[in-house]
């Protein structure tokens, strides 16, 4: 049977990245981007007769064009959704000689769900969060004139479901 390992968390990110810290964003001698961030993913839990959250913190590693092009996005509070896997790195302490371990996240898709909750939602200063925002006015849509009559519906050679006719019969 094959292993699985597999990992979904949505939580908002800890610190801005930097893109002047080597640690946080940097690109590898071969000229491909890593970005490492820290997610805050809450869960909530009953102490005695009350819900409590409990934040827990995840290091994620961002690699290629998804880093390239998130940089500047990815600002404190900005919430995420991360899919990817797990992977453990072990390394010998030089100080005890002990070996040390830490898991992180490989983000294998990363998506922006919104903006900070402070502010009343409203992105931290320098952030930017895409939203769709409705036109005013249709600026492909002609104005109304005598040059563009209204609108009207058309029969196309029988009766339409509202006519008694049948909507499961197809016209070809």
């Amino acid at each position: 049977m094959t292993d699985i390992n597999s990992v979904t968390i949505v939580g908002r990110l800890t610190r801005d990245l930097n893109g002047s810290d080597q640690r946080e964003y940097a690109f590898t001698p071969n000229g491909q981007a890593r970005a490492n961030i820290s997610i805050a993913v809450n869960r909530s839990r009953k102490q005695g007769d009350q819900w409590v959250e409990e934040p827990h913190y995840f290091d994620v590693t961002i690699w290629g064009k998804s880093a390239e092009n998130l940089l500047p996005y990815l600002k404190k509070g900005t919430r995420v959704g991360v899919e990817g896997y797990l992977k453990q790195d072990r390394w010998q302490d030089k100080t005890t000689g002990q070996t040390r371990s830490r898991v992180t996240i490989v983000a294998n898709n990363i998506q922006l769900l919104g903006g900070n909750t402070g502010n009343n939602g409203a992105q931290a200063a320098g952030g930017y969060t895409p939203r769709f925002q409705p036109q005013q006015q249709n600026s492909f849509a002609p104005a109304p004139s005598q040059d563009f009559p209204p609108y009207e519906e058309q029969s196309f050679g029988g009766p339409g479901p509202n006519d008694g006719g049948f909507p499961e019969d197809i016209p070809f």
